[in-house]
């Protein structure tokens, strides 16, 4: 079935295409025949399609057909809770105005755990195409947490690219062995220095862009700064690094998405605040995507359940011994694989302990019912 698209429609700049039409159109037929059930009265109230471009405490600003609007977001109306990128279901005729009373099922989602030390995931956005990891060539950022970001953004389902940013702030003479030491810890991703004073760079990267692009990087990567260049304006606020540490203050405070002008396919920004905290949550098959080369070794190795720490043949050993691959890599592997295994006991337990606490509600009801 192949839905028609209106190039002139505000929300085909924010990505709006056949298959989110296809998914509109399959909501609104589950919508007007579940209309008693999921409104509460006979006739479904009209609804429009719109996109979260900024989400405020309480409330977030959308793109719909008619245009941007401001819409109030009840607390634990929705779930899940819209996230910027989002589409939503907008109902024009609520009492209290406008208001979303759906979130589309997403195709992607970015997320990190929670900051609080939960178990749980921090949605930083929803329904994105191209993950750009913005690493500063000067900074003192780890390679461990550049494999963090890329283990983040595979598992979002996005497609990443690394971006060398503030290339020209590096020798010339360790420029070339930065990118290197970089596409060795970003396997399987293209790296792509770019510099502020040379478009070449900006226009490579551009090119590999698809879809909705989310800038992610630590504080003072130069994700504002990489995202005015792809805008061709000063859209974001920039802010120096401390010569201290090489970290930067938060000029990024919000998550907004920006259309990115241009013709051809439509393309759309969303810069996001420097991560100074990236602990991971579920991965899944993202850890073997992110250290492809240490599991393409690994099936190698003599014992199938092989720990790659001591025992005789292990593959992964010797490729390390043979300058494969920093023993680095390894090491951190293991180091996110014993999070992740944190992470699944933590969500383990909290899932018993919401069981216990429904249990203890049920038989407090039945013993109040029967007294």
């Amino acid at each position: 079935m192949t839905i028609e698209v209106n190039p002139a429609d505000p929300l085909t700049r924010l990505g709006w295409d056949e298959d989110w039409a296809r998914r509109w159109a399959t909501f609104q037929a589950s919508s007007h025949a579940h209309g008693i059930t999921r409104f509460g009265e006979q006739d479904p109230p009209h609804l429009l399609p719109a996109r979260v471009v900024r989400v405020h405490r309480g409330a977030c600003d959308v793109q719909t057909p008619l245009g941007p609007q401001r819409v109030q977001v009840p607390p634990g109306g929705l779930v899940p809770e819209p996230a910027t990128g989002d589409w939503v279901a907008l109902r024009l005729d609520a009492p209290d105005g406008a208001a979303p009373v759906a979130v589309l099922p997403r195709r992607t989602v970015l997320a990190r755990a929670s900051v609080t030390g939960r178990s749980a995931e921090h949605v930083l956005a929803a329904n994105v195409d191209t993950v750009v990891v913005a690493i500063g060539a000067e900074s003192r950022t780890t390679n461990g947490r550049v494999e963090r970001f890329l283990a983040l953004a595979w598992n979002s389902g996005a497609h990443p690219v690394v971006a060398l940013t503030k290339s020209d702030l590096a020798p010339a003479h360790d420029l070339e062995r930065i990118v290197e030491r970089v596409r060795a810890d970003a396997v399987g991703v293209e790296v792509i220095a770019v510099r502020h004073d040379d478009p070449a760079g900006v226009g490579e990267l551009r090119d590999r862009l698809r879809g909705t692009v989310v800038l992610l990087g630590s504080s003072g990567a130069g994700k504002s700064t990489l995202a005015n260049l792809l805008l061709g304006e000063e859209r974001f606020a920039v802010g120096a690094v401390r010569s201290v540490d090489g970290k930067g203050r938060h000029t990024t405070v919000t998550r907004e998405l920006v259309p990115v002008p241009g013709g051809g396919e439509p393309l759309v920004l969303l810069d996001t605040p420097g991560l100074r905290s990236l602990g991971v949550a579920d991965l899944g098959g993202a850890l073997d995507r992110t250290f492809a080369d240490v599991e393409d070794i690994a099936v190698d190795c003599r014992f199938s359940d092989c720990s790659h720490t001591s025992e005789p043949g292990c593959a992964v050993l010797a490729a390390i011994d043979a300058g494969v691959f920093d023993r680095r890599r390894l090491e951190n592997l293991r180091k996110l694989e014993r999070e992740q295994a944190w992470f699944a006991r933590r969500t383990d337990a909290r899932l018993a302990a919401d069981r216990r606490r429904e249990w203890k509600r049920i038989a407090t009801a039945n013993r109040d019912r029967y007294r």
